[in-house]
């Protein structure tokens, strides 16, 4: 993709990041059962990163190298695939990859909620906040304990925690990548990111004595390339090209068709349940998103 904005890019990044993005949830939860966590999305960001910036080094395209562009990046990375990412491949070893995707379907809560608290935000109206209200209430409503989550299933509650922390983290680099922008080629900027934020979970993996638990599998191996190829240069570099080139909260709204997408693969290919509550609960989120989406275009500027 050109740095230069156009409907048919714009729209070929929302499609890229609406289904491959929703796939990404099984193949991290496939992934997961075989390679340690930390060490499945080092390899992912560093693997991926590295292909991207050669990629762009080899087609003449403009590197960031001032010490600003290299900063802001390595943030960005941080809190997006270490903070972010990283979390989700955590909390997949136990919880379904469905149910993360719909507990990560309120990062549009959390952006809009962040953004409208940073100085200089878009401040969010009455019916934002009622939004955002309603789609954690779908979240307490998924996870609730007296309503079970399938029969036979249990609830993590440190899992459901960590997706909670990475759909907030993740809207804090989303927020920040937007408001500082740096200057470079879409692939990489993208990949100078997944350099920092791989490099970190790569290190956290060392740390953590994960290396010596690797055990490369054909699920496990094909769950990692595909999020290589699919998940992160495709899916990751079209929503930092949506960034940059639309407004923050309609760049987040991939988190309407994500879960929907999640949830079907996870029930068609790893027979995970899809009950009466999973539904109640998803509608229940994706309302409060759109009413805080809603809310949110009223106010911000349709061109950058």
């Amino acid at each position: 993709m050109s740095d230069s904005p156009s409907r048919s890019r714009i729209l070929l990044a929302y499609l890229s990041v609406f289904i491959v993005w929703g796939s990404t949830y099984l193949a991290i939860r496939i992934g997961v059962h075989d390679l340690p966590p930390a060490f499945l999305a080092g390899v992912r960001f560093l693997v991926s990163g590295f292909l991207m910036l050669t990629y762009a080094r080899f087609t003449n395209r403009h590197i960031p190298s001032s010490s600003r562009d290299i900063r802001i990046l390595s943030i960005v990375g941080i809190l997006l695939l270490v903070g972010g990412n990283g979390l989700v491949v955590w909390a997949e070893q136990w919880v379904h990859s469905g149910l993360a995707a719909l507990i990560v379907a309120t990062v549009p809560l959390f952006m809009s909620s962040v953004d409208s608290l940073v100085p200089g935000g878009n401040k969010l109206s009455r019916m934002g906040w009622i939004g955002i209200t309603i789609g954690f209430g779908g979240v307490a409503l998924l996870v609730s304990p007296s309503l079970g989550y399938g029969e036979g299933e249990r609830i993590y509650p440190l899992g459901i925690a960590g997706l909670v922390c990475a759909a907030f983290l993740w809207s804090l680099g989303s927020v920040y990548s937007n408001r500082r922008k740096v200057a470079g080629d879409i692939f990489a900027v993208t990949g100078m990111e997944m350099l920092a934020g791989g490099a970190v979970l790569m290190g956290i993996a060392i740390v953590s004595g994960e290396l010596g638990r690797v055990q490369f599998t054909t699920n496990g191996t094909l769950a990692l390339i595909y999020l290589i190829l699919f998940g992160s240069i495709v899916g990751f570099t079209s929503y930092a090209y949506l960034l940059r080139h639309v407004p923050a909260a309609k760049a987040s709204t991939y988190a309407y068709v994500n879960p929907g997408v999640a949830v079907f693969l996870g029930f068609l290919i790893l027979d995970e349940p899809i009950t009466l509550q999973t539904i109640l609960a998803m509608v229940v989120i994706l309302a409060g998103v759109a009413l805080v989406q809603m809310a949110r275009m009223k106010r911000e500027p349709n061109d950058r």
